[in-house]
């Protein structure tokens, strides 16, 4: 039996995650997704199917202001701008998804950050 990859191994967690965590109206899932270089969150209604709000290092917004800063700064910045987004659209208090990565580093950063900007999870 090979052995598994990384890739493999964070989609198992994930999936092992994704059992206990389910996003609703009133308490939506707030997820990330963290390459080598950017990293990405979306808050997600999984009653519907459908993402209330997003951001991630790709925005050309927010490109030009991240250039020059680390990587845990620029999942800060992301982490501040997804509450931002998250309470212009009414929503208050998530489920935080750590998408089968560690709760540590960059996904810590944003979490952090998302919470001194208002959301309770």
């Amino acid at each position: 039996m090979a052995k598994e990859s990384r890739a493999q191994g964070r989609t198992r967690r994930h999936q092992r995650v994704r059992r206990k965590v389910h996003g609703t109206a009133d308490r939506p899932r707030l997820n990330v997704f963290r390459s080598l270089t950017h990293i990405y969150a979306q808050v997600i209604n999984d009653d519907d199917g459908t993402t209330v709000v997003a951001a991630s290092t790709v925005e050309p917004a927010l490109r030009d202001k991240l250039s020059s800063l680390s990587k845990i700064d620029e999942a800060k910045e992301v982490g501040k701008l997804v509450a931002e987004r998250a309470k212009e659209k009414g929503v208050e208090s998530v489920v935080f998804d750590r998408g089968g990565y560690q709760y540590h580093g960059r996904v810590k950063a944003l979490a952090d950050a998302s919470r001194e900007s208002g959301l309770n999870f």
